[in-house]
This record gives C-alpha cells, sequence and structure tokens, in this order.
C-alpha cells in the first residue's frame, strides 16, 4: 500500500523509532516499523509502543547504538534506551527446524527447537522479511511500515481482517497455539481491547489446549496478566477468558468459586475488576496487589475456615498459614513478585484488623500505610455480600472523613453498643457480698 492509500503519517509515529529506522536504513539495512504499531494507526488508536524489524543482526544493531542493550533468550532482542521510552528492534525471524546438539553447527548460525507439547523454546532462527511475515501470530500484526519509500506491506490480509474486525491466526491455529501457548492470551486480549469477535477456527482449539499454559514460565504469566487485567477492560477480559476456560488455568484455586454466575465470589470479582477498569480510565493509579488480592481473597478465607476445623488452630493462626500457603500455590502458576505478595497480605490481614474498632485501634489503623487498600477492599466486600459487613464498611467511610470530635462520638456510640474488639459487651456476674463473719 502506497501511503496516499493507508493515510499513514511520520507525524504519528515516535520521533525516536524514526531515528532508528533512519540509522539503520543509512548503514545499509532494511528496517521497517511492525505489528501493533502500525495496527493500531490505520485503527486510529494511538500505539503505546514502536517496535522496529531489521535485517540487522542484534550484534550489528548494537555496533550501531551506543544506547543498546541486548536482551532474551528464546528469541534475541536489542533494546535502544532513549530515556523513558524504549523502541525494541528484532531481526527478521526465519522458519525454525530442529536441530541435533552434537552437529557442528557454527556459532554464527541461529537455530531453534521445540519441546514435547510443540512450545519453541529456542527460537534464534534469522530470515528474510517474508519469513518473518509468516512467523507472525495475527494477520493483522504482519503488516510493515517503510519510512524509506513510505509503503506498507501486508501480507496476510491484515488490513481485511481490520475491516472485518476479526481477530485470526495465521497458519494451523492448534500448531500455532502449540509454539506458543501464551497467543490464547494474547487473541482474548486483542478481541477485548480492539472490540473484535476471534475468527471461529482460532477460537475453537482453545479450550482444549488452555492447559498448555501451565508450560509457560511463572515470570512470563505475571507480565500477560498485567495486560489482560490493568487494560481499562479488565472485567470484559476475564469474562472472555472465563468463557474458554484461560481462567481455571491462570487461577486454579479461585476456579471452583467462578462456577454460579450470580455467586457472591463472581460478583466480587466482577466488581473489583470494574472499579480498576474506571480507575485505569479516569488515569488514576491501580496495583496489580489489589487485584491479585481480590482473587485469591474467597480461597484464603475458605482455607483458613478448612485449618480451623482440620487443625484446631485459632483463626489468627490459621489465617495467617492460609495466606502463605495461597500465595505460595498461586506463584507456582503466575509469579507475583515480593513488592506485591507483600501488599496483598497487608490488605488480607487488614481485612481482620478493621472489625476491631475499639479505643485506639481505630485511630492507629487509620495511620496504616495500607489502610486505604484495606478499607476499598473491605467496601468492595460489603458492596457484594451486604448484612454486617456493609454496615462496617460504611462506619468507617464515615469514621475516616469525620472531625477529631465526631469520631470521638462515634466510638463512645460503638463502646456503648459493642464491648471491646466490636463483639457484644457481656453482663458481669454480682459477686456476692461478704458475710460479717465478727458478730
Amino acid at each position: 500500500m502506497t501511503r496516499g492509500e493507508h493515510g499513514i503519517s511520520r507525524e504519528d509515529i515516535s520521533a525516536n523509532a524514526l531515528k532508528v529506522m533512519y540509522r539503520l536504513n543509512g548503514a545499509g539495512f532494511e528496517s521497517y516499523l511492525v505489528g501493533g504499531c502500525v495496527r493500531d494507526i490505520l485503527m486510529g488508536y494511538e500505539p503505546k509502543d514502536f517496535d522496529v524489524v531489521t535485517n540487522a543482526t542484534p550484534e550489528q544493531i548494537k555496533g550501531l547504538f551506543r544506547n543498546c542493550r541486548l536482551i532474551g533468550r528464546r528469541f534475541r532482542l536489542a533494546h535502544i534506551v532513549f530515556g523513558r521510552e524504549i523502541i525494541e528492534v528484532a531481526t527478521f525471524r526465519g522458519h525454525h527446524q530442529e536441530t541435533d546438539e552434537s552437529d557442528e553447527t557454527p556459532k554464527n548460525k541461529a537455530t531453534g527447537s521445540q519441546d514435547a507439547h510443540g512450545q519453541l523454546v529456542r527460537d534464534n532462527v534469522f530470515g528474510s522479511i517474508e519469513e518473518d511475515a509468516e512467523r507472525r501470530d495475527f494477520t493483522f500484526n504482519a503488516m510493515y511500515y517503510s519510512v524509506a519509500d513510505f509503503t506498507v506491506k501486508d501480507f496476510a490480509n491484515g488490513l481485511a481482517a481490520i475491516e472485518k474486525r476479526e481477530v485470526a491466526l495465521m497458519g494451523d491455529p492448534e500448531t500455532r497455539y502449540r509454539e506458543d501457548p501464551v497467543r490464547m492470551l494474547r487473541a482474548v486480549r486483542f478481541a477485548v481491547k480492539l472490540s473484535m469477535r476471534i475468527e471461529p477456527s482460532t477460537a475453537q482449539p482453545i479450550k482444549k489446549l488452555a492447559s498448555l499454559l501451565q508450560n509457560i514460565p511463572p515470570a512470563r504469566l505475571f507480565e500477560e496478566s498485567l495486560k489482560l487485567f490493568l487494560s481499562g477492560k479488565g472485567e470484559e477480559t476475564f469474562l472472555m477468558m472465563r468463557e474458554f476456560g484461560l481462567i481455571d488455568q491462570l487461577f486454579p484455586q479461585l476456579a471452583p468459586f467462578l462456577k454460579d454466575e450470580n455467586s457472591k465470589e463472581m460478583q466480587f470479582v466482577r466488581r473489583v475488576l470494574a472499579n480498576t477498569d474506571e480507575r485505569i480510565n479516569n488515569e488514576q493509579r491501580v496495583t496489580p496487589a489489589f487485584l491479585y488480592a481480590a482473587l485469591l481473597w474467597y480461597p484464603v478465607e475458605e482455607h483458613s475456615q478448612r485449618l480451623q476445623l482440620e487443625s484446631g488452630l485459632n483463626a489468627h493462626d490459621a489465617f495467617n498459614i492460609a495466606s502463605g500457603e495461597v500465595i505460595s500455590k498461586q506463584t507456582q502458576r503466575i509469579m507475583i513478585p515480593k513488592r506485591f505478595s507483600t501488599v496483598v497480605r497487608d490488605i488480607w490481614i487488614l481485612q481482620q484488623r478493621l472489625p476491631k474498632r475499639f479505643g485506639r485501634r481505630a485511630f492507629q489503623l487509620l495511620t496504616h500505610p495500607k489502610f486505604r487498600a484495606g478499607y476499598d477492599f473491605l467496601l468492595a466486600r460489603g458492596q457484594t455480600e451486604g448484612g454486617e459487613l456493609l454496615e462496617l464498611a460504611q462506619w468507617w467511610t464515615h469514621f475516616q472523613h469525620a472531625e477529631n470530635g465526631k469520631q470521638k462520638s462515634m466510638l463512645n456510640a460503638l463502646k456503648r453498643s459493642e464491648g471491646s474488639g466490636g463483639a457484644p459487651r457481656k453482663k458481669r456476674k454480682r459477686r456476692p457480698a461478704k458475710r460479717d463473719t465478727d458478730a
């Protein structure tokens, strides 16, 4: 497509991405913008990042840019760093072929290999732009923009897919999912993000192959989960993932609670995701910790109650043990970095402490660094479950915004109606009067 046919202008492109392409071209290499950035510009969206592909090898790229670092093991990539912006540059990928480790393959010849499930575990195979296009995942991601002649090469009718509003895999869907199971998550994410449908042959194998996600490193799935749930369309994404059986693979401890569409657990997760979407779309800060706390809350609560019944532990010890075990089990599937798992536990612990408001405890809780997150979590629970939980959340809503005198009167009223720690006040038994024995 010529400039007149596609309408992409250099004004739509990051100045740093243009610098990278101009330098590569000036050194005698080919270079193109590729994938999501081209797709988004054609659809009228502002790209979040710009990816470049070239026939230069990673080492040749590094030789052209002092601000370059090479990353990746499965496939080597070059990151060109311009302050906060990173332009990712990849060498054209070729078709992989199995090689015998005993073969005397020259070190400058990169190879690829697959595991028993068909998943690519090494993919450093370089090729031509045509081969690179065939290795792309979805048809609308196989479009390449050249700053040399301002054309767009559309190798897989990606523009037609955009016009039909279809997410369609290139090649045989089952083979492509086996090569990289994360493509199942990407299909859902693109469908929701771009308001498209997943093309039937692309959608059909997902349920059957969903279990292949168990072979993906937990750290990679953490990064993918952020893209899925912190996109501003997390609730819609969650529902589509549930439909395709993907939630069962990412959150196996949560899955049993989601069988009933109208269960409190399902409503709670949806409420938290909807609230998160609203905050993101209003450009307010969110933390993955809050989301993970919500997704794992009912598994923790149930496990804690089971420990009390089976092991005779008190509520405090049972809850602490359950928290650790649920997080540990989850990190076997999706890694939760410690900076987030610590906050998850803080939010959960506050659910045990917020009902205990007597005396100075209420004022001390207000100064807790995670009070706001704990309160927001309690409010979402109360709005979902109602009853005493909602009354407690509403009390904290009024208390935290009240003036000091009003806060004291609220605590005095609480003291009259409840005993220490929020338990009903017990009547003291009168001691019998002592008899005078000197008479």
